[in-house]
């Protein structure tokens, strides 16, 4: 009995902290998403306003919003800009550094991940900085040397401008994995391929990319999450522009609804709706090329 328990007591601290934080905020987002509220006469007095059942209500409310779809789309659109070039530059900043053509690997590797340090607020508000034309050391640098540059945050260039702060923190985590997944590629492997007279790129591409798929499909699925839950950045430069509007991304129309406008059980049903679509898009995702990439590592 003692040692049947042993496993069961060094697993209780997680499970309750997983209980307390993760599962049971899960389930009360998703009670609040199933109820609303019933004002009776001029919502005034005790008993005027009660929560009541609302069955779907609250999600038909909100896949029907105006501003939700655009929003969809926005987000959209960003990761078709954060995840290709993020993981990209990720790859090729890994397979530089494990080629050893770097005489600096340590420092090298520590200013790529240095970024993904900072906080995204912070991030943010270093980067809305830079993107201002009055205080811009990089805008006055331009214009002095006769280049007129746009305005990042203009309607036409705020998505590149918030996708930037996302490949700009996110590309140094994404190589540090991909480059300890290059690290465990057996050296002999490589060695013999330079024998039979294969270049770095050829080495790369047949082999080093296929034999570290596991890992760079393990970076798409987190990156893609990121990216389907991005909030802080456009969040943060709203003030500074007014091209992000409040319903921006569909996270910061939770955020509006729930804070602004004091509708938590629309914001409740529209939280579950993004976690939803987060889980389907990535286990479908897995279940497509999942199975086969992690079935050749084995």
């Amino acid at each position: 009995m003692r040692r049947t328990g042993v496993p069961y007591a060094f697993l209780a601290p997680a499970l309750v902290l997983f209980a307390a934080f993760l599962a049971a905020p899960i389930g009360y987002s998703i009670y609040l998403s199933l109820r609303r509220v019933k004002v009776s006469g001029l919502g005034l007095g005790r008993g005027a306003r009660t929560e009541v059942w609302a069955g779907l209500g609250n999600y038909t409310r909100s896949l029907s919003d105006a501003e939700f779809l655009p929003s969809v789309v926005r987000v959209g659109a960003y990761g078709l800009v954060v995840v290709p070039v993020m993981l990209g530059l990720a790859l090729l900043m890994a397979l530089l550094l494990d080629a050893g053509r770097t005489r600096v690997g340590t420092f090298a590797r520590t200013s790529i991940f240095l970024p993904y340090a900072i906080p995204a607020v912070i991030a943010s508000l270093l980067w809305g900085f830079l993107y201002l034309p009055r205080v811009s050391p990089i805008v006055d640098a331009l214009q002095g040397a006769g280049i007129q540059p746009p305005d990042a945050l203009s309607s036409s260039w705020v998505l590149y401008a918030v996708a930037n702060i996302a490949i700009w923190g996110g590309t140094g985590f994404n190589m540090i994995v991909l480059y300890t997944a290059l690290r465990a590629i057996p050296t002999e492997m490589v060695e013999a391929s330079r024998l039979d007279g294969a270049s770095d790129v050829q080495i790369a591409w047949r082999i080093k990319i296929p034999i570290i798929t596991p890992s760079l499909i393990m970076t798409f699925v987190f990156s893609l999450i990121a990216t389907l839950q991005v909030f802080a950045e456009p969040m943060t430069l709203r003030p500074l522009s007014n091209t992000i509007s409040t319903t921006w991304t569909p996270l910061m129309k939770v955020y509006r609804d729930a804070f602004t406008r004091n509708d938590i059980y629309s914001a409740a049903a529209t939280s579950v709706i993004i976690a939803v679509a987060t889980f389907a898009i990535s286990f479908g995702f897995l279940r497509l090329v999942g199975t086969r990439a992690f079935g050749q590592e084995n």
